[in-house]
């Protein structure tokens, strides 16, 4: 009996390890969806647009079928990422939190920056 109790307890440690080697604790801390409010300092430029994206394992996508986004978040809430909406293509970098973060992008004709908040 105490040598089953040991050889289940054994599995699970080695189940719990490999979990946590599967999903790294810095990219989980990202994950879930997220508001990214974009502004332009050009009046010529859409400014104001509000896009949803998702983050999961550090990988970024779009919750919207209207905008692609891809992209990827590192461990210490630095991310890049490029968007796109048909033929215009945006790429973004700058700093997630748990909570919110703020950054640059750049476009063909437009440049401005984001700020994001978990929802």
């Amino acid at each position: 009996m105490r040598h089953s109790r040991n050889k289940i307890l054994s599995i699970r440690i080695l189940w719990l390890l490999g979990m946590l080697a599967a999903t790294p604790a810095g990219a989980a801390t990202f994950d879930g969806e997220w508001n990214v409010r974009i502004a332009s300092r050009n009046n010529a430029c859409t400014s104001g647009a509000t896009v949803q994206i998702g983050i999961n394992n550090g990988k970024v996508a779009s919750a919207n079928g209207a905008v692609a986004a891809s992209g990827h978040v590192a461990d210490d809430g630095d991310i890049n990422v490029t968007v796109t909406n048909g033929m215009k293509q945006a790429v973004g970098s700058g700093r997630l939190t748990a909570t919110s973060g703020s950054g640059t992008w750049r476009g063909t004709m437009c440049a401005g920056t984001w700020t994001a908040q978990r929802i």
